[in-house]
């Protein structure tokens, strides 16, 4: 029995808990928003989704429908089990914070994932001691054949969604990236809500 539909604001952060079996889908609403995703084991935070684990176990660096995404302990943590866009997700990127926009000319605080993760862990009365590198939902970062990366707009799609699909007990954790100095949540830098909805 699938939850009522709820929103992540703009620049914030939110997260659920999902026994597994359970399921997360993930809509971008508007169509550019890059979603900052992480999930970690509800019995030990110490276990996360590890994006460089995954680049070994796929042997790519896009996830693929149907693929499991693994622990820094190399178990699958979330399936892969929908995905309406044409499936360009950022594995390579770490979450922004404030360091990463001092150095884009920023002056003073801005609101960034890092902190938009700890804040929605927070809600929900836990904490990890660092920050994974997320699974960065519909960010487009093409990687050219001598291994340069550019910052392109997302392909996604308004409505586009994903279906992430709990294989264990776990915390998933969502920010819609704050980013709004260079065009990853498209090119008119402008930041979104997106929603989403538990699936039993």
């Amino acid at each position: 029995m699938g939850s009522e539909m709820q929103v992540v604001p703009a620049r914030r952060g939110r997260a659920v808990r999902l026994k597994a079996g359970q399921a997360i889908r993930i809509v971008n609403t508007h169509g550019s928003q890059v979603v900052d995703t992480w999930a970690f084991n509800a019995d030990d935070m110490g276990e996360f989704m590890s994006m460089e684990h995954l680049h070994a176990t796929l042997g790519s660096v896009f996830p693929v429908t149907g693929g499991a995404l693994v622990t820094n302990r190399r178990r699958p943590i979330l399936v892969l089990e929908e995905d309406s866009s044409p499936g360009r997700h950022d594995t390579v990127i770490a979450a922004c914070d404030v360091h990463r926009y001092a150095l884009l000319g920023c002056q003073g605080y801005h609101d960034n994932c890092t902190d938009n993760l700890h804040a929605a862990l927070g809600m929900l009365g836990l904490r990890s001691g660092e920050t994974p590198a997320p699974l960065n939902l519909w960010m487009n970062i093409p990687i050219g054949a001598e291994g340069r990366i550019e910052w392109g707009e997302p392909l996604s799609k308004p409505g586009d969604h994903v279906v992430l699909r709990a294989a264990m007990d776990c915390i998933v954790a969502m920010s819609t990236c704050p980013q709004d100095m260079i065009p990853i949540n498209g090119a008119n830098c402008t930041p979104t809500e997106v929603h989403y909805e538990v699936l039993g």
